[in-house]
């Protein structure tokens, strides 16, 4: 991790996807004022940006300038990804860049987290089912060197590590895609210096686990991954998710996301709309995509957690018009490759998977 980064991220980071910024594979660009650091990832001759620059707000644009004029000198371009507000409104008043939206991101008060529950009894259910299974959640403590720690004696650090990354690997085995790349990195739990990590437990046994990703200018956290054993109950996820909001609470935090829902259509997006080229495209990911990724329901779990807003997450290009290598470009940093490759890989891995489920049937 590059300490240099670390520090003005810790000292600026606004936007949920800041911390983000710090993520393995990411490279970092910083103005030559020494001021500002913009994480982002290149594929072919475009720069996708992890959110937005990093940086005081009033220095913003003219940081964003910078970049773009640095793009422009090696002959590359840039596009935005997950901007923020303070961007989108910077750009939205100029011409010279398109605005489409790719999907929303909810948030919450944790201070009201206490109401949410006592009006939502599905939720109420939820959380009585995972705890009359024998579910408990603890908050790990994270050493300055990143090393887990808890008050229990019969626990060390590196044994925690090796739990977790046991769930995670269970997780993952089970998902319809390869791991995926840029905001997404599967494996962080060697990254926890400033990460708040709770793990679920049934008789002892590790069985899920939750990050939580600060963002400092904003006193909040983004929830960054929720991975659970297949031998977790129902409602673990919702335990892990309350565990952390009401920790947010305690500390004084006043936001707290669950991170992106793509393709969602919540949140006012202020009259952008993607190009008529997209629309069918992003329909058919989301209406036949669904064996790889469950777009709905993520969404409908995010949603059934009764948010206090959605805010619509963009991807900023320059120029006027979205194109279709700007999409694949987006594609491509988060497939940490050729998008097409990418999608084989996933079919072969699908149908190893349903060939095995049949000759176990």
């Amino acid at each position: 991790m590059s300490e240099r980064a670390r520090a003005l991220v810790l000292a600026h980071g606004w936007n949920a996807t800041c911390y983000q910024v710090l993520n393995p594979g990411i490279a970092h660009w910083f103005d030559p004022a020494g001021d500002a650091v913009v994480g982002y990832a290149r594929f072919g001759r475009t720069r996708v940006v992890v959110g937005a620059p990093v940086c005081a707000h009033e220095r913003l644009e003219d940081v964003a300038r910078s970049f773009e004029a640095d793009a422009a000198h090696t002959g590359e371009r840039v596009l935005f990804f997950s901007a923020g507000a303070r961007l989108e409104r910077i750009y939205a008043m100029r011409g010279d860049h398109c605005l489409v939206p790719l999907g929303a991101q909810p948030s919450w008060d944790p201070r009201e987290w206490d109401e949410v529950v006592r009006t939502k009894a599905s939720l109420r259910a939820q959380l009585r089912r995972a705890a009359n299974k024998g579910v408990r959640v603890r908050r790990l403590r994270s050493g300055s060197n990143g090393e887990l720690h808890e008050d229990a004696p019969h626990a060390t650090g590196p044994d925690l590590r090796a739990a977790l990354r046991a769930v995670l690997d269970e997780w993952l085995a089970g998902r319809g895609l390869p791991p995926l790349q840029f905001m997404t990195h599967a494996d962080l739990l060697d990254h926890l210096e400033d990460r708040r990590v709770y793990l679920a437990e049934r008789e002892g046994v590790p069985v899920g686990f939750l990050l939580a990703t600060p963002v400092p200018a904003q006193a909040g956290w983004l929830v960054e991954q929720w991975p659970r054993a297949a031998a977790a109950p129902n409602g673990t996820t919702h335990l892990l998710v309350d565990a952390a909001m009401r920790d947010a609470a305690v500390s004084g935090a006043g936001f707290v996301s669950l991170g992106l829902a793509p393709l969602s259509r919540r949140g006012d997006s202020a009259g952008h709309e993607p190009p008529q080229w997209m629309r069918p495209v992003l329909g058919w990911i989301r209406a036949h995509g669904r064996r790889f990724y469950n777009f709905d329901g993520l969404e409908g779990f995010k949603a059934s957690l009764q948010p206090g807003a959605w805010t619509p997450v963009f991807a900023i290009a320059q120029g006027r018009r979205f194109t279709p290598s700007m999409l694949r470009a987006v594609a491509g940093v988060f497939s940490g490759g050729s998008p097409e490759w990418f999608v084989a890989r996933a079919l072969a891995q699908a149908a190893k998977q349903e060939m095995a489920d049949g000759l176990h049937r």
